[in-house]
C-alpha cells in the first residue's frame, strides 16, 4: 500500500507563465524525493505530493 504526503500548496491564480508548483516538485525529485503535483479543486490549488509506502502493522 501507498500513502500520499503533501510536500506543499500553491494557490492555482498564480502570474501568467508562472509555474511554482512544478519548479518545487522538480526540485524536490532532483534532491531524490518522487514528487509530483496534482490538482485540489475544492481548495483551488496545486499539492506537491510524495508517495510513501505504509508500514505493515506487525
Amino acid at each position: 500500500m501507498m500513502r500520499t504526503k503533501i510536500l506543499e500548496s500553491f494557490p492555482a491564480g498564480g502570474p501568467h507563465g508562472s509555474w511554482p508548483a512544478e519548479e518545487y516538485a522538480a526540485q524536490r525529485t532532483a534532491q531524490g524525493e518522487t514528487a509530483t503535483v496534482v490538482m485540489d479543486l475544492d481548495r483551488d490549488a496545486f499539492l506537491v505530493v510524495a508517495c510513501e509506502p505504509e508500514h505493515a502493522a506487525a
